[in-house]
């Protein structure tokens, strides 16, 4: 691990939008990457200025056209409403430059194929924070093991509601709480089972919902969406079910590994039986220490996006997870949740 002032060659970058996310979240996770923030931009200048005051020498811009006339960046963070995403992304593309978007990526799949013919062969990565986190990858190292698979299914849990009229938030465009939130376990989805083929979505009383997701591979995933006790409430559990063994990713920083127990129906007399190769496994940050792998940045994956990001800039070498492909994947299923209304949406 190294922090920004350990790298000689930093890449320069500009900062689209400086709110309250951009400000807690992502701004202080450029202390850990090989980065110089060289200027932000906002439609509020005072506020860019203010923000680039805490940064040193970086620069603030009204406009994006002026940043990117003035200075000579490498890439850009673009973190703006998803209504803006796509005009941006591409405006930046044709600048020349690397693009980080936060999620969602954009209000429609349509948009994010128009990104994907202007990318120019610039990386882009989105950040769907749920696929970059720590147990995310951990799962899907483990679930790499011939002895785990095939993978059969996913259950999977997530706190937000479901809007009134889906296919009316679709053709109004809406930036509903179903765009902004259900992208998190979707795309968490997307990173274990890959392209979706079919959708299928039934509404419950009140806001709940849940969707069947068939992918290409065969994986199966349910996702259950409601509110219950809230969403301050550790209510996000995701269940993977491979050949023998069962992962549990629970609150979004413990993951269980359960590979069962030595057993005899009728005869068994302690669940402790067996030795090191059975029973279960755990995964969870110690909060003993000040350190960094407790700490949300890394947790919940925002470091790990944006290092994905630094890695693909330097390298030339382009990665699936956070890619618009994979944020393509993530608006389809989006999408199709939105129209199903009990059918059946092939994506095929």
């Amino acid at each position: 691990m190294s922090y920004q002032r350990d790298y000689q060659d930093r890449i320069k970058i500009g900062l689209v939008g400086v709110g309250g996310h951009a400000y807690r979240n992502i701004l202080p996770a450029l202390h850990f990457l090989p980065v110089r923030l060289q200027a932000v931009c906002d439609i509020n200048l005072e506020l860019a200025r203010k923000t680039a005051g805490e940064y040193g020498s970086a620069k603030a811009y009204a406009t994006t056209a002026e940043m990117y006339k003035e200075e000579q960046l490498d890439a850009v963070l673009l973190c703006v409403s998803p209504q803006m995403h796509p005009a941006l992304a591409c405006e930046a593309f044709a600048a020349n430059l690397h693009v980080w978007l936060e999620k969602p990526v954009a209000m429609a799949a349509s948009e994010v194929e128009e990104m994907i013919r202007h990318r120019n062969g610039k990386a882009c990565v989105v950040g769907f924070k749920k696929a970059f986190m720590p147990v995310t990858q951990k799962a899907i190292q483990l679930l790499g093991k011939k002895e785990y698979q095939p993978i059969s299914s996913i259950a999977a849990q997530y706190p937000v509601p479901f809007p009134p009229d889906g296919k009316a938030s679709l053709k109004k465009r809406e930036s509903t709480g179903w765009l902004g939130n259900s992208c998190h376990p979707i795309s968490l989805l997307v990173a274990l089972g890959g392209k979706a083929e079919s959708v299928t979505t039934f509404r419950g009383p009140g806001e709940g919902s849940v969707s069947l997701i068939r992918f290409a591979n065969g994986i199966l995933a349910n996702l259950h969406a409601d509110i219950g006790a809230g969403s301050s409430q550790p209510s996000e559990r995701y269940t993977i079910y491979g050949r023998k063994i069962t992962l549990s990713i629970e609150n979004s920083v413990r993951l269980i590994l359960q590979r069962g127990i030595p057993f005899a129906y009728g005869k068994s007399v302690s669940y402790l039986g067996g030795d090191e190769e059975s029973g279960a496994v755990v995964w969870e940050p110690q909060n003993t220490l000040s350190t960094l792998e407790n700490k949300s940045l890394f947790s919940q994956g925002i470091f790990a996006e944006l290092d994905s990001f630094c890695r693909q800039v330097r390298s030339g070498q382009r990665e699936w997870i956070g890619s618009l492909e994979f944020s393509l994947e993530v608006m389809k299923i989006y999408e199709a949740t939105l129209c199903s209304e009990g059918a059946t949406i092939s994506l095929i």
